[in-house]
């Protein structure tokens, strides 16, 4: 053990190779011995074994790369032509990667035979499915041993955010399995053999032997969190009985801890609450219902699934199931009822019933209406290997790759040009232009080093928004609401001060049309929290216009605003309801009530058929199309709805057990970026992309309107991500702005969340020297004062 110790030392102090190590040759296998179809699938006939590092420091990857024989690959890619799925895998087909976590299981073994056999869990299959792969027999069994103790530190490191160093042999002692049978994967006959498969395709079937039993005792099941205290309850809105599962990160399945658990909800102080749940054994959980809980009713499996926080920000998630939908009633009320109060801070029952009735429609898992019967599944294009970040290569120094600026900032803000295929990003008082190329690549243009007003006085823009056909870019002063600026981009510098009003001021601004950029058109829609108004830049004096000026009583609180391509006009509001105008100057066609949380970005399609509104934990979709009664075919713009009826609401958030990974990962809780469908004059809308934290979120409309339960794919980066667009006329490049980074990534590259891709962060930069030498831009073009 000493002389692996030293040996994995030197190993890991050569931080130049991106591998730590390798074994060269050996076949994967998933082995499934639980299966009811009981074999085993050969992923790769021929692969190479490697640890890797990531841009993210003591995070390391396994990956098993498929090696090719001699004018193999290029045979196959001559059959795989005309096969459009198989070219959309892209180098999911050639590769596999797994973070090394101890979640994974990793353990090696010696059989009886002299197979070498590497074996880790199948985090995204079902429970007892293990990969493994078998070394080729020129392996020694030391090169072996040595790659395992490689895999051990880095699960000492990634655990413990630390060099392994100074890990002591009791240390490591923690990420040993190899106690855990490791089932056997019938490993092919050698090429010389007469039973040797026909066909080197991978994913040839071979039947497993004699798969071991797997015990219960011998699954490593999450434990459920201590409970807090329950506070004194002033009044009880709901007590039912139900049964109670935790879900279990491993198996990614919900586990039951309890068959008879009651579950109250009551209320604890001024618009506080509080949800318990005990057994006559034990006191379960018990939490603040707040919108983190992230609550999921699904009355087809009579279940509620909701999120659980401890007090050192770990996340669990939980499911209680209901005997009948009587009892998951009873029980939503009093949940629901707890939330909107808690939000609102109004008495639920002064609410109207049918907009009690929204409230609680949101928040199931339901189906949506006009769902196709049948769906096609959306067939992706490869992702460009030049595709890249326009800030940081992994060649280059430290010192560039310091993230913290000289200046203090970062990127904040992104404007996707609709007219030039330009992107503009917000830097401080800097803001960096950047060119979208034909193979859909970012290449930097130009820095716009000093943003400042038009008497030299330099302030970091608030908003942005592009102007006239793309040569203008208006910008918002924090520091001086009632002013808006204009930006002639051509020269780079501010030419104008817009005084709006004297008393009314410039909480958020957007454009006459959904597409008004891309006019010569120069008026366009501003907002306070209390008016909406127009505003023109051609009149004289302060530029709102009087006469189309929508002014309210009672504070309103507007937070966003959004556009259709006739002009029609959505407002949301911090307290979480949204108003539909045809016109400016006259109350709102349509109203639609508030679920409590602030509603922190509006889009809505061009057609004006979907308002999208962002949320801080989730999103809500609402259909604006009325479907029946005297007004059927309108939309709720041109229309009022019924006074019993309302647009249907769908709330689009992660899953719970996502969102539990989510934190688990992050130590963070879930807040959106404001949330947008993808544009195109002549293009539908088919996509809706946002971000929190790490991750970018896209939600493919089909799925949702087919009521898919799976209908939304995540990348994850290692910093966090400030802005992200859908480049103009696509939804298949997604621009993401970075704290130090701007990417131009393919959607295709987005995965489906499991606790891989949920844990792995993405590498900063493209594959291969010749992606990195295309359009190479250092920190000092980013930040250069001209």
């Amino acid at each position: 053990m000493f002389m692996l110790r030293n040996v994995t030392k030197y190993l890991f102090g050569d931080s130049s190779k991106e591998s730590i190590i390798e074994i060269p040759q050996g076949q994967l296998y998933l082995v499934r011995p639980l299966s009811p179809k009981g074999y085993s699938e050969l992923i790769f006939k021929d692969a190479a074994a490697s640890i890797r590092r990531t841009g993210q420091e003591y995070q390391y990857q396994l990956v098993i790369q498929r090696v090719y024989e001699e004018g193999e690959e290029e045979l196959l890619e001559e059959e795989d032509a005309d096969d459009s799925i198989t070219q959309a895998l892209g180098t999911d087909k050639d590769e596999k990667t797994f973070l090394l976590d101890e979640e994974l299981r990793f353990r090696s073994e010696i059989r009886d035979g002299g197979d070498k056999v590497l074996a880790w869990r199948d985090l995204s299959g079902d429970p007892g499915d293990v990969f493994e792969f078998v070394c080729d027999t020129a392996v020694p069994a030391s090169e072996v041993a040595t790659f395992e103790m490689v895999a051990v530190k880095c699960q000492y490191e990634r655990k413990h955010r630390k060099p392994n160093e100074n890990a002591t042999e009791k240390d490591l002692e923690q990420f040993n399995f190899t106690a855990q049978p490791i089932p056997s994967a019938s490993p092919i006959p050698s090429p010389s053999s007469k039973a040797a498969p026909d066909s080197l395709t991978s994913g040839s079937r071979v039947k497993a032997e004699e798969p071991p039993q797997v015990k219960l005792e011998d699954k490593a099941i999450m434990a459920a969190p201590r409970s807090r205290p329950a506070p004194q309850s002033r009044e009880v809105l709901a007590t039912v009985q139900s049964e109670l599962h935790l879900f279990d990160f491993d198996s990614q399945s919900f586990v039951l801890q309890e068959q008879h658990v009651i579950a109250t909800v009551s209320e604890i102080g001024d618009w506080q609450y509080w949800l318990q749940i005990s057994s006559k054994e034990k006191e379960w959980l018990g939490q603040n219902v707040v919108a983190d809980l992230n609550p999921v009713f699904n009355f087809e499996y009579l279940s509620f699934i909701f999120n659980h926080y401890t007090d050192d920000g770990s996340a669990y998630s939980w499911l209680l199931r209901f005997k009948d939908q009587e009892t998951l009633e009873s029980f939503q009320n009093g949940l629901m009822q707890a939330l909107w109060e808690q939000l609102n801070e109004m008495k639920w029952v002064k609410a109207k019933d049918n907009d009690r009735q929204y409230v609680l429609d949101a928040f199931q898992d339901l189906t949506m209406e006009d769902a196709p019967a049948e769906e096609e599944e959306e067939i992706e294009e490869p992702e460009d290997d030049s595709q890249r970040s326009e800030h940081y290569d992994t060649d280059e120094s430290a010192d560039d790759l310091d993230p913290h600026e000289d200046d203090g900032n970062i990127n904040s803000q992104l404007a996707v040009g609709y007219k030039h295929d330009r992107s503009f990003v917000v830097r401080g008082s800097k803001i960096g232009v950047f060119k979208h190329t034909p193979n859909n690549n970012l290449e930097f243009s130009t820095n716009i080093s000093k943003v400042e007003t038009p008497g030299g006085k330099l302030f970091s823009p608030k908003k942005i928004m592009l102007h006239a056909e793309d040569t203008n870019m208006i910008l918002q002063n924090e520091n001086n609401p009632n002013s808006l600026y204009r930006m002639d981009l051509e020269y780079g510098k501010v030419v104008d001060e817009w005084k709006v009003h004297d008393d009314i001021p410039v909480n958020t601004f957007a454009p006459e049309k959904k597409y008004s950029q891309m006019t010569g058109e120069q008026t366009f829609l501003g907002l306070s929290r209390n008016a909406l108004y127009r505003i023109d830049p051609r009149v004289s004096g302060n530029k709102l216009v009087d006469s189309e000026l929508k002014q309210y009583v009672s504070k309103n609180d507007f937070s966003a605003a959004a556009t259709t391509e006739k002009g029609y006009i959505a407002v949301a509001s911090n307290k979480g309801d949204i108003r539909m105008f045809d016109r400016l100057g006259i109350n709102a066609k349509t109203h639609i009530p508030a679920l409590g949380e602030p509603i922190l970005g509006l889009d809505v399609s061009a057609d004006g058929r979907w308002v999208l509104a962002t949320c801080r934990t989730y999103l809500l979709l609402i259909d604006a199309l009325q479907k029946d009664g005297k007004n059927a075919g309108k939309l709720g713009f041109e229309r009022a709805f019924a006074k019993d009826s309302k647009p249907q609401p769908r709330r689009l958030g992660l899953a719970p057990s996502h969102v539990a990974q989510f934190q688990h990962e992050t130590k963070a809780p879930i807040a959106f970026t404001p949330a947008r469908f993808n544009t195109g004059q002549d293009d539908k809308e088919t996509s809706i992309i946002t971000a929190t934290g790490p991750f970018i979120v896209t939600w493919n409309m089909k799925k949702v309107l087919a009521g898919r339960k799976d209908p939304y794919t995540i990348k994850r980066y290692a910093e966090e991500v400030k802005a992200d667009d859908f480049k103009y006329g696509s939804d298949r490049n997604v621009i993401v702005a970075l704290p130090n980074e701007v990417n131009m990534v393919a959607k295709q590259s987005f995965k489906k969340p499991t606790r891989e891709s949920i844990a792995a962060p993405v590498r900063r930069s493209g594959r291969g020297s010749s992606a990195r030498q295309n359009s190479r831009l250092s920190r000092q073009e980013v930040v250069e004062e001209y």
